[in-house]
C-alpha cells in the first residue's frame, strides 16, 4: 500500500467567497482525479471505471465526468437512464452502464443514448433480446444483496437466454465489503465465480470502492469505485487513503450571548448550563445538514470549525439555520459575516456522518442546491 498518499498531505486550498453567499460548496476536481488515479493503480491490471450516479455523489455529474475522462477513465456507471443521458452528453465515446437495468418503457431511450443496461432477471434478458440484433448488456448476478440480480441457481438459464444478446460484462455487488474479515465476502466471491464460469470469455466486475482493498483482491477485469473517488473513506478500519474532495463553508448570520437556563432552537431540546456565546449560521436541513446532527441534552452533535476551534451544534437543526456554541472560538472569527467550516480537511465526511447518526454517502448526496458551488483544480 505504499502508493497511497494520506489525505493529510494534500496542500491547503483557499477560494474567494462572494459577500452575498451564505453557504459555499467547493469541489476539488484535482483531488477527484488523484483519487481515481490511485484506485486505478490499485486495480493491478484491471480497468478502473467510475460510478457517477446520484449526480456524482452530490458533487456534480458533468464536471466529475469531464475530470475523470481527462484522468483516463473510459467506463462509467449510472443508476438510471436520465443520468446516463446526462453522462453521454459529456462523454460521447465512453462506455456507460445503467445499474437500474431495463425499466419498462425505457428501452428506446437506452438505445438512443447508447447506454448498456445491467440486466438482473431472466425476464429482463428475454425482453432486451427483442430490442434489436444481439444488443449489448451486463448480466447482473445476485450473490447475497437481494436487491437486483439473477439468482445464482438461475445462472445456467441466464447463460442460455444470453445467447440472444451480447453480454459485455458480468457483475455482482458485495454486501459487506467495508468489513475485511466478514465471511460473507468469501462466500459471495465463490458464488460469483460459479456464475461467471458460464460466461468465461466475458469481462467480470465485483469490486466497489471498499472491495478494492479486500485481502482477496476481487478486482477481476474491472473495478468500479464510487464513494472513494469523492473523498469517502473506503477503509473505515484504517486511515483514509483518499483526498477530500468536498469542502463546505457557511456564513455566520448572527451572534449573541445567553444566560444559564436559556434554550436554543425548536422544542427547547438544548439549554445553556452557563453563560454561552452563540452564533447562527445560514445552513440547515434544506441544504442537507442532517437533523440527526441536532444537539439534545448531552448527546454528541455536529461540529463546525470556527477560527480553528471546533464548536458544537446546539439545539435542533432547522430548515435554514444551525446554532453553534462559539464560547471558545476566537472572537474575531466568531462574528457576523465570518465563515465556518463544516466539511474539509479538518472535518471529514465520515466524522460529519457519525455525529449525525448516518453514513458519509448520505452527507454527500444530500448537499443542497442552495449552496453556491465552486469547482477548483482540473
Amino acid at each position: 500500500m505504499g502508493i497511497i498518499e494520506p489525505a493529510a498531505r494534500l496542500r491547503p486550498r483557499t477560494e474567494p467567497l462572494d459577500p452575498a453567499e451564505t453557504g459555499v460548496l467547493t469541489v476539488d476536481l484535482s483531488a477527484l482525479a488523484d483519487n481515481w488515479r490511485m484506485m486505478a493503480r490499485l486495480a493491478a491490471g484491471a480497468e478502473c471505471g467510475a460510478v457517477v450516479k446520484a449526480d456524482a455523489y452530490g458533487l456534480g455529474l458533468a464536471p466529475a465526468v469531464r475530470t475523470l475522462l481527462s484522468a483516463g477513465c473510459r467506463t462509467f456507471f449510472v443508476a438510471n437512464v436520465v443520468e446516463g443521458e446526462a453522462a453521454r452528453a459529456v462523454a460521447p465515446d465512453a462506455t456507460i452502464y445503467v445499474l437500474d437495468g431495463l425499466v419498462p418503457g425505457a428501452a428506446l431511450r437506452l438505445v438512443a443514448a447508447n447506454l448498456i443496461p445491467a440486466l438482473g432477471s431472466l425476464g429482463e434478458i428475454e425482453e432486451w433480446a427483442t430490442i434489436g440484433h444481439r444488443p449489448r448488456a451486463v448480466i447482473h448476478f445476485d450473490t447475497g444483496m437481494n436487491r437486483f440480480g439473477v439468482p445464482i441457481h438461475e445462472a445456467a438459464e441466464a447463460a442460455e437466454r444470453a445467447r440472444q444478446i451480447t453480454p459485455t460484462l458480468v457483475m455482482s455487488h458485495f454486501v459487506c465489503s467495508q468489513l475485511r474479515d466478514e465471511p460473507r465476502n468469501e462466500r459471495q466471491i465463490e458464488a460469483f465465480l460459479d456464475a461467471r464460469a458460464r460466461f468465461a470469455d466475458i469481462p467480470a466486475s465485483m469490486s466497489n470502492s471498499s472491495a478494492v482493498f479486500l485481502p482477496q483482491r476481487p478486482h477481476f477485469d474491472l473495478i468500479r469505485p464510487g464513494y472513494a473517488l469523492y473523498g469517502g473513506n473506503p477503509t473505515p478500519y484504517a486511515e483514509c487513503p483518499v483526498h477530500p474532495v468536498a469542502r463546505l463553508k457557511a456564513r455566520i448570520l448572527s451572534t449573541r450571548e445567553i444566560e444559564p437556563g436559556a434554550c436554543v432552537g425548536y422544542d427547547a431540546l438544548w439549554s445553556a448550563h452557563k453563560h454561552t456565546r452563540i452564533a447562527t449560521i445560514g445552513v440547515g436541513y434544506a441544504d442537507g445538514v442532517p437533523v440527526g446532527a441536532t444537539a439534545c441534552g448531552e448527546k454528541p452533535a455536529g461540529e463546525a470549525l470556527v477560527g480553528g476551534v471546533r464548536c458544537p451544534f446546539i439545539g435542533r437543526v432547522s430548515m435554514d439555520y444551525v446554532v453553534l456554541d462559539v464560547s471558545h472560538a476566537p472572537k474575531d472569527a466568531a462574528q457576523r459575516g465570518e465563515w465556518v467550516e463544516l466539511l474539509g480537511d479538518n472535518i471529514c465526511v465520515e466524522e460529519a456522518a457519525s455525529r449525525a447518526g448516518t453514513i458519509g454517502y448520505e452527507i454527500l448526496t444530500r448537499l443542497g442546491a442552495r449552496f453556491s458551488r465552486r469547482y477548483i483544480g482540473t
